[in-house]
Parts: structure tokens; sequence; C-alpha cells
């Protein structure tokens, strides 16, 4: 199994970061790809992080999974890449494709979200145009997979390793960080 995350200047940190880490500790090889012009990503908070690789030099055939994490300033980098705009829709398609607080709404503008149960921030439900919104924190329709924000960050990672790789996955790494919900 192998998932690619989308990472441009303004992403929200622990959006990105979450999903990547309970990607890689269910043992799916997890890539970080910066849609920005360099490998540096300055995120929402100023944190910088390193991506691993251009998202231009992704091989992605053997791709299972891409991911957006969201972020205001984030999700409007990551539609200004037209290689992000080409792979949200190749992979809503025929993968998955999973997007989490402001970024489902780059999955609405581009017809993604046409019928299909999804989720967002609050603050984006009015450009969720034809998706059926349905106010819950994670939410899976067919190959899209939507979050509400930064408070569903486990859980909608948690849901990809689900998707990819099994429940059982997903209650050995819940125990493994001491995951509760009291």
């Amino acid at each position: 199994m192998k998932a690619i995350v989308f990472l441009a200047d303004g992403f929200e940190e622990c959006e990105g970061l979450i999903a990547v880490d309970i990607l890689r500790r269910a043992g799916i090889e997890t890539i970080m790809a910066s849609a920005m012009e360099g490998l540096e990503i300055d995120s929402s908070r100023h944190i910088k992080v390193q991506a691993d690789v251009m998202a231009g030099d992704v091989d992605f055939s053997d791709v299972d999974l891409i991911v957006l994490p969201g972020g205001r300033l984030g999700t409007e980098n990551l539609g200004a890449n037209s290689l992000v705009a080409e792979k949200c829709r190749e992979f809503a398609a025929d993968k998955y494709a999973a997007a989490i607080c402001a970024a489902p709404s780059l999955f609405a503008a581009l017809g993604l979200l046409e019928g299909k149960k999804a989720t967002c921030h609050p603050d984006f439900e009015g450009v969720m145009y034809g998706a059926i919104l349905t106010g819950e924190s994670v939410v899976k329709d067919g190959n899209v997979i939507t979050g509400q924000g930064l408070g569903a960050s486990f859980d909608f990672a948690f849901e990809l390793v689900r998707v990819l790789v099994g429940e059982e996955m997903v209650e050995q790494i819940k125990k493994a960080i001491c995951y509760r919900v009291n």
C-alpha cells in the first residue's frame, strides 16, 4: 500500500502530519509531496516541514490513496496546482482521494462530490457544491473520504488506514498510541 500526502504552504500541520504518522504506523508507505516550488513547506502556524519529494516527481502508478490536508491558505495553494487537481479527479474515480477541513472544498470545485455524502469545516459548507453534507467528523462515500477539521484528524487518519488495510490495524494503532474517547 502507498499513500501520497500533498503539502502546500499554509497547510494545517496536524491534519497533514497526523495522517502521515498514522499511515506510516500502519506500514503504509507514505510520501509527503510538495505542491509548491521547493521541498520546504511553511505550515499554517509557521512550522517548517520538509517534504520528501516534489509532487511532479512522484510515480503515481502504484499509489492507492492521495490525501489533502486543510488550512485555508494551504487549500488555496493546493488548488493552484494543476497536478493536484488532476490526481484528485483520477483517484476519486479509481482509487481513494481524501481531504480534511477546508480541502474537501477542492473536491467540490472539481465536481467530485456531486450527490455524495461529505463533511468539511463549517466555514466551507457554503462552497460544497453538489455534496450532501452530513456534519459528521469523517465521511466515506465511495472512493472519497472527507474530514471535518483538526479535531477529527485522528479519526480521519484511522479511516484512511481502515480502507487500505482494515479494522484490525486501526485497533492495534489505537492501543499502541493510547487513543481513547471518553
